[in-house]
């Protein structure tokens, strides 16, 4: 197979195997075979899952320069990976010739070569046993849990109190959780459950399908199709893509309001089997509480639940920003950039005391890499916010700037206070949607997964769900 570590960087890298490998499992354990990847930008997660994994992948972002260079990218990555099964190839033929004066008999070599596949599947998909109960509750009445013949007396009771009468829910939640990758559901401290083990004929079968399904759709040359639209609530996928069949749909780092609708498409269109989605940038969701006549006419990103609905929930851009910081890589050391922030706030200060600003469309971006000095940063800032400089002498800059520098002691203390508050902001969000999913009445089981290493990916947390069979 294809090593991503060679096409992209290492955080890239380790967002698209772990990711791609759940993708792969849910599409067989659901029977599809197309996945719809929204704000698939350069395509890293479609070409793995197209090339690794025999997936018919459509890859949709609304920038055209995304598109073409995603088109040329996977023309490149399919001579890599051409290479990869030819030398494969020759490497076996190889290893066969060394060992065919000691080669065993016909049925021994069988025998050994499908308990190794199976244990190399095994080893790729093992869990831990131990799973969040209130994540394994399943919607709208659907409310089963595992079963299994080996389980306790008092695990017995505790199904029986929480089962419905039309309960099947064991091999539907135990085939899910098992195709999440290790650690990817975190222990609850409140409740405890010891969830009997599967026996290993159970999981032995279970591998068994999973091996002939990917030998099925390897059969299939791989597909992938970056497309340019624009996705909203509303999409009519259908309209995009012209042979949409029954498909999961995927995001990984769907900016803003693109992870929302996301959600929204896949309760909305019955094709829709599935949905894996990693959200990020929620200071761009927009709210239909922060400011009321702009989302008046429009599907917001926050709040989607009815609950938080009802209560009129509202964060607020600050907020929404301060949910963006990455609170593990502080823990280990990766300390925020105080600098950077304190030329940011002095110019805020320049910009509503010298021009009247206190507020604007445009955006200074990566303008600190770019700069020498203050006074640089600060002309070069002026010029993308479309200010006049002109009026601004560089004393003047530099009295600003000596006036609050023995003020960045502060300034680190408050953005610490941010960063500590960080996980708060973002699990508000995320349940946000996780409870959406809750209220429907065609979702069979949804989750909310730590998936990532949030050291590597700050914005590690998958929200995924899978429809009842007769949607």
């Amino acid at each position: 197979g294809i090593k991503p570590d060679e096409f992209m960087n290492s955080k890239k890298s380790h967002e698209v195997q772990v990711m791609s490998e759940l993708v792969d499992n849910i599409a067989n354990y659901c029977g599809i075979k197309q996945v719809i990847d929204v704000g698939s930008g350069k395509g890293y997660l479609s070409s793995f899952l197209s090339m690794q994994y025999n997936l018919k992948v459509y890859g949709i972002d609304s920038s055209n320069s995304n598109t073409n260079g995603a088109h040329e990218r996977n023309r490149k990555l399919k001579k890599h990976w051409r290479a990869y099964q030819s030398r494969g190839r020759t490497n076996l033929k190889c290893q066969s010739l060394e060992k065919a004066s000691d080669r065993p008999v016909e049925s021994e070599i069988k025998y050994k070569k499908i308990n190794e596949e199976l244990l190399n599947n095994a080893n790729s998909f093992q869990i831990q046993d131990q799973v969040i109960m209130q994540d394994l509750v399943p919607s709208c009445g659907s409310t089963e849990m595992a079963t299994s013949e080996t389980r306790t007396e008092d695990e017995a009771d505790l199904v029986t109190q929480t089962q419905s009468p039309k309960s099947k829910f064991s091999e539907e939640v135990l085939a899910i959780l098992d195709v999440l990758p290790a650690d990817a559901v975190e222990i609850c401290s409140s409740t405890h459950s010891n969830w009997g083990k599967c026996c290993e004929e159970e999981k032995v079968q279970r591998r068994i399908t999973s091996l002939k399904t990917k030998a099925r759709k390897s059969s299939a040359s791989n597909l992938y199709f970056p497309l340019t639209s624009c996705i909203t609530a509303e999409t009519e996928l259908s309209d995009i893509i012209t042979d949409l069949e029954d498909c999961m749909i995927v995001g990984l780092h769907t900016c803003g309001d693109l992870a929302a609708n996301t959600l929204r498409i896949f309760t909305a269109k019955p094709e829709i089997k599935a949905v894996c989605s990693v959200g990020c940038c929620y200071h761009l969701l927009s709210e239909q509480f922060e400011n009321q006549e702009e989302c008046c006419d429009k599907v917001c990103g926050f709040p989607m639940s009815q609950y938080l609905k009802d209560k009129g929930w509202c964060c607020g851009r600050n907020a929404r920003m301060s949910a963006c910081l990455a609170l593990e890589r502080v823990a280990v050391g990766q300390m925020l950039p105080t600098e950077s922030l304190f030329y940011r706030a002095v110019l805020q200060v320049i910009i509503e005391e010298i021009y009247g600003v206190t507020k604007s469309d445009r955006h200074v971006g990566k303008t600190f890499s770019k700069s020498s000095s203050f006074i640089d940063y600060v002309r070069r800032s002026l010029q993308k916010l479309e200010l006049d400089d002109s009026k601004l002498p560089d004393s003047c800059i530099m009295d600003y700037y000596e006036k609050y520098k023995n003020r960045m002691n502060e300034l680190e203390a408050f953005n610490m206070l941010k960063v500590v508050l960080a996980p708060c902001i973002e699990v508000l969000i995320l349940l946000d949607r996780l409870c959406y999913l809750k209220e429907q009445e065609n979702i069979a089981w949804s989750g909310l997964v730590k998936l990532f290493d949030p050291v590597k990916s700050p914005r590690c947390y998958a929200v995924i769900a899978l429809k009842k069979e007769s949607c």
